[in-house]
């Protein structure tokens, strides 16, 4: 072990690289381009192929850049280890992949990114059983339990309508029915909430977004946090069955997921992930100050401006207490209902400084108009249950000056 000890969220992500031996004593680990890694001594390569000591073999699901970022990521969660991915799609689509088989159960979250309802609407086809509930009542997901479930799936923060699942209740549950508990921090960030504190047992972040942080680079992770007992799940391959049981899960996720489907980061991609982690924290205070101040200001609109706010920081939120309850902050991501008396488009058009973009956790605040866009694809009946109105817009708040985005959003209305 390399490094100074710290404590602090902030300091350990900012020396991470430094607990192992970094290479001519950079302070950043370096950028690892290579693929194939050699060895002197054949036996020795046989061995890392095995299992039987550590290394490197093989690009696609070993780098020493990407395990650095890893570690990282891990550190951050409290977690025991993690697997790193191209996207935060593949970190979902993979776990799934590697973990359960067909004829398995899932209870999801209905409120969930349109993408990952999609995913899951198609390994539903391919022979997985998805049951979608309303989660933030921990009796929709007892209620939908089946003697053939195997996991249950959640957001912390829905996006785009801001709902938060009873996330202490559902951990409990699936720890009393032993189930996979998975939860998608990518709203909160590891920052603002720690999975482990509801139990979970896998928890996935899109890199993409809030770790990352400047909407430059594509990655997505799942990390182990040792709470559930993977000696007693039907699905590890003998092979992984093998040192401690807090890592077969975990393994099997590299090794059938990640391997074997090759949805792998570049070292490059992790390099520039790790450095945008050092300042999650500062962005993250900032961002959700603005969300704070730009939830209100809507909130303070006109009926013939604004219909309905979202945010989990206002008072009358559904989930406003549940918020602060698990939340060191209730995120930066907010949604609003432009008024009918509005044309959206000449809205949207007329914003300045906002950006029309379809990422969120950027520094630069985006909005987009979800029914039109990311939601377009699931039809009016799936938007309607998930409360998705036609003039709904999210907004994902950056880290400007307050009076910048309050100026721009009050001259969009005013030409609209």
């Amino acid at each position: 072990m390399y490094g100074p000890t710290v404590k602090g969220f902030t300091s350990k992500i900012v020396h991470s690289d430094r607990q192992e031996a970094i290479e001519h004593g950079a302070v950043h680990k370096p950028v690892h381009d290579s693929v194939a890694f050699s060895f002197e001594d054949a036996h020795e390569l046989a061995a890392v192929f095995q299992g039987v000591q550590p290394g490197y073999t093989y690009g696609r699901q070993v780098n020493p850049t990407v395990t650095a970022l890893e570690n990282k990521i891990t550190a951050m969660e409290q977690g025991v280890a993690s697997v790193c991915f191209g996207t935060g799609m593949a970190a979902i689509g993979t776990t799934i992949f590697a973990l359960l088989r067909a004829g398995d159960h899932v209870v999801s979250s209905a409120f969930l990114f349109g993408n990952t309802t999609s995913l899951f609407n198609s390994f539903d086809r391919q022979g997985l059983n998805i049951s979608f509930v309303d989660a933030t009542n921990v009796d929709n997901v007892a209620n939908a339990i089946t003697a053939d479930t195997k996991m249950v799936f959640v957001e912390t923060i829905a996006n785009p309508r801001t709902q938060i699942a009873d996330l202490k209740a559902i951990g409990e549950l699936c720890r009393q029915r032993g189930l996979i508990y998975v939860v998608d921090n990518t709203m909160t960030s590891p920052y603002l909430f720690q999975p482990r504190s509801v139990g979970a047992s896998l928890v996935i972040n899109s890199l993409t977004k809030y770790i990352s942080g400047h909407g430059n680079v594509l990655g997505g992770v799942v990390t182990e946090l040792g709470a559930y007992d993977w000696s007693a799940f039907h699905n590890i391959y003998d092979d992984y069955r093998k040192g401690e049981s807090v890592r077969w899960g975990i393994t099997q996720i590299r090794k059938k997921g990640l391997r074997d489907l090759g949805a792998a980061l570049s070292a490059q991609s992790a390099h520039d992930i790790s450095k945008g982690a050092e300042t999650l924290a500062l962005r993250m205070e900032r961002q959700c100050s603005n969300a704070q101040v730009l939830a209100e200001f809507f909130q303070q609109q006109p009926s013939s401006c604004v219909d309905a706010v979202y945010y989990p920081g206002l008072a009358q939120h559904r989930q406003h207490q549940r918020s602060r309850d698990l939340f060191a902050r209730p995120g930066a991501i907010l949604s609003f209902e432009l008024s009918a008396d509005r044309d959206l488009w000449q809205f949207l058009n007329a914003l300045q400084v906002v950006i029309k973009s379809t990422n969120l956790g950027d520094n630069r605040t985006l909005v987009i108009p979800v029914a039109q866009t990311i939601y377009h694809e699931v039809g009016p009946r799936v938007r309607a249950d998930m409360g998705i109105a036609d003039t709904l817009i999210r907004v994902s708040v950056g880290i400007e000056d307050i009076e910048d985005l309050t100026e721009d959003f009050s001259q969009a209305f005013a030409r609209s």
